[in-house]
């Protein structure tokens, strides 16, 4: 039998809040071609001079209010999936984050230590975007054809209209859609419009096409926005929502260049002006509740949407350590590992 093992690879976080922990993670994080794709000496320039020198302290501040006594929120609980999954199959499970620790070539040297011949890649991404899906995939690549380039890989692809997963979705978000609410938001990560065009290989499709991504196109195989309505159609149909009760947005964006459009910014007080003052919002580009969903949008979008005039905000958590989740984990781990058995 091969020896095989099971790596899922997650963002990352900063060691700590502090400013020049905080600091270490954004250098590695926005020094990454695929995060800042400009010319590397642009990339740094603007990376030196305009964000390193005041955005670790404002981010530290925020990482502040939601780390926790174990420490970093995605960090802690990718470690609970990494030993829960751990106790569903009989394959070691690794894990690794993109930026920071534990890094991938560290987690790489420790399945090589182990005799691995056979990984089973699993970025903790539902859709595909160069910034995150893409450049784990690589980094993963590389780091392998260096330390132990015999070693099998097989990758996950994105699984964001998968029925199981999307019933893991439904299942986690089941006890607040039984609440009465006005309107659900699906906040999405956001990515500047510029990544869809470069994703698109055939440059025939994204943004070429009238309603490129409600048009079938093999494009859609590496399209994030498309994925994300696949996602929000998904889950809308199995939960029964009808159409003027839920809407999508995108977060998280940075710089002045456009990025995909509604913003959640914009939204939240929009749905206030439309009469929509009891929300619940869900943020499905994420696995794990992080820095992004619990201080940006539970904190400060519930702030925003409060000072415009709702009444009552529920920002719904990530999938985290929800069973149906880590059923969702371990059998795509045991389909995917007993195929290859010899």
């Amino acid at each position: 039998m091969q020896k095989n093992a099971v790596l899922l690879v997650n963002l990352g976080s900063p060691e700590s809040t502090s400013v020049s922990d905080v600091r270490t993670y954004l250098r590695e994080f926005l020094s990454d071609d695929r995060v800042l794709d400009t010319p590397k000496p642009i990339q740094q320039f603007v990376l030196n001079c305009f964000i390193l020198p005041t955005r670790p302290k404002r981010s530290a501040e925020a990482y502040e209010k939601v780390w926790t006594d174990e420490g970093s929120p995605l960090i802690v609980t990718s470690r609970n999936v990494q030993s829960l999954l751990q106790e569903r199959i009989d394959d070691p499970v690794a894990l690794a984050m993109r930026y920071g620790k534990p890094s991938i070539p560290d987690t790489i040297a420790e399945l090589k230590e182990k005799g691995i011949e056979r990984i089973l890649l699993v970025p903790l991404y539902p859709h595909y975007a160069m910034s995150s899906y893409e450049t784990v995939v690589v980094r993963v690549m590389e780091e392998v054809a260096a330390q132990m380039p015999e070693v099998e890989i097989d990758t996950v692809q994105p699984f964001y209209d998968e029925p199981d997963y999307i019933e893991a979705l439904y299942q986690s978000a089941k006890p607040y859609l039984e609440t009465d609410f006005d309107h659900l938001l699906f906040s999405y990560h956001g990515i500047p419009v510029r990544h869809l065009t470069k994703a698109d290989s055939s440059n025939a499709h994204c943004q070429v096409v009238k309603d490129c991504c409600a048009t079938c196109s093999p494009a859609h195989a590496t399209c994030y926005k498309a994925q994300t309505l696949a996602t929000t159609n998904a889950f809308v149909k199995r939960a029964g929502i009808p159409a003027e009760k839920y809407s999508i947005s995108y977060q998280s964006r940075l710089g002045r260049e456009p990025w995909i459009e509604p913003y959640t910014d914009f939204v939240l007080p929009e749905l206030v002006t439309q009469g929509k003052k009891r929300i619940l919002i869900m943020m499905p580009a994420f696995v794990s509740d992080c820095l992004e969903t619990l201080e940006e949008i539970a904190m400060e979008g519930k702030e925003e949407f409060l000072e415009a005039g709702g009444e009552s905000f529920q920002a719904i958590p990530c999938l985290n350590e929800h069973p149906a989740w880590i059923d969702f984990l371990a059998q795509k781990a045991r389909s995917r590992l007993a195929s290859v058995a010899i």
